[in-house]
Formats: C-alpha cells, structure tokens, sequence
C-alpha cells in the first residue's frame, strides 16, 4: 500500500521548508478554530508559497503575500455569498444532495474549508468535521469528493488522475514543474522541476 506523503514528496523533491513555523500554524488553527490535517501541513510548509504544475496554488500560513490564512477566510466569504437556494441546481450540481450535507456552510465546524484552488476555477476543500479524510472539489459546476488524505488527493492528480471531475485530469509527462509565487511585485521567480519520475 502506497504511503502517500512520502511518496508526493518524492515527485516534488527534497522539502524546502523555507517558511516553517509552527507558531504560524497555532494561530491559524486558532483562528479558523479547526486543526488543518498534518499531512497537509508538512506538504505546505516544504514547499508553499508555490505553484505546481502550472495550476494548483498552495498559500502558506506565515507569509504576507500568499498567505494561507488570508485566502482560506476570503474563500470562507466568496463561497458563502453564494446564493445556494435560488439556483436551481440539478440533483448532480447541488453538492448538499450529491453527499448528504444537511446543509452548505463554509468555514464552520461541520461545514466545507477550501484549502487549496487552481487557476482553471477548481477549489479543493476539506470537510473538517469528519474523523477520516474527507475532500470536496468544485469545478465548472460539477463536484467531485475523496475520501482520502490530501497527500493522497495531491499524487494522484499530479500523476493525471480526475481528481476535480470527470475529464478534468491536468496531466503533465516528466518531472513535475514548480515554481515560487511571488513575495514582492518586482520578483519574477524562474520555474524548475522536480526529480525524473519516469513518466
């Protein structure tokens, strides 16, 4: 059986760590009055603020620019403002029927936490209130949910498995690419790659 942390790590190469701080994430989950899975955690801090692949976005807790935190509460709000009720969702668009959820709320204890987003409108979110690892991802008006970890959510769609929706598989031959997100507005960081995976 595949152990999904290390083996997502592999893909990325060596852990950077360039902003980690435990003390960050104890206000974080403070704040947001949850705790951010572990797995989730050490992915985040070996190598966020970045990009991967061109389009999935980790933010990090202990920056200003890119900041986990920030981006977690601003998503809180943006979803939240959705209208749930006056859309006249089919049963396969309203994610309340499609997984059971008595109701649709975003950064509340049994509600949906987005922790993750691409720049193709995907938004992966984690469902906090469950004991086992529980993730939603909105797509273009579809909704997709994994029961598994986010180091198993983040291997499987780095090796081109649908992990956003039917077809929505953004697969890329090669070392996977990264890059550093920017921290100041006159800093342009240069992509590189990641170890050969023999893909």
């Amino acid at each position: 059986m595949t152990d999904y942390l290390p083996a997502v790590m592999a893909m990325l190469g060596p852990a950077q760590n360039r902003f980690a701080d435990p003390a960050a994430w104890d206000r974080l989950h403070a704040d947001l009055g949850i705790q951010l899975p572990p797995d989730y955690r050490v992915l985040v801090d070996a190598y966020a603020p970045i990009q991967l692949n061109g389009h999935l976005y980790l933010n990090h807790p202990a920056t200003e620019e890119w900041n986990l935190g920030q981006e977690i509460r601003s998503g809180i709000q943006a979803w939240s403002e959705v209208p749930w009720d006056e859309l006249d969702l089919d049963a396969d668009e309203d994610p309340r029927q499609l997984f059971g959820l008595a109701e649709l709320s975003f950064g509340t204890r049994n509600g949906l936490w987005p922790i993750a987003s691409t720049d193709r409108g995907e938004t992966i979110f984690l469902i906090a209130a469950t004991s086992a690892p529980r993730l939603l991802v909105s797509y273009d008006e579809t909704w997709a949910e994994h029961h598994m970890s986010f180091a198993e959510w983040l291997y499987r769609y780095l090796i081109g498995e649908d992990m956003t929706g039917p077809n929505s598989a953004a697969f890329y031959p090669g070392p996977v690419q990264m890059q550093h997100l920017p921290m100041s507005a006159d800093e342009r960081p240069e992509p590189w790659y990641g170890p050969d995976r023999g893909m």
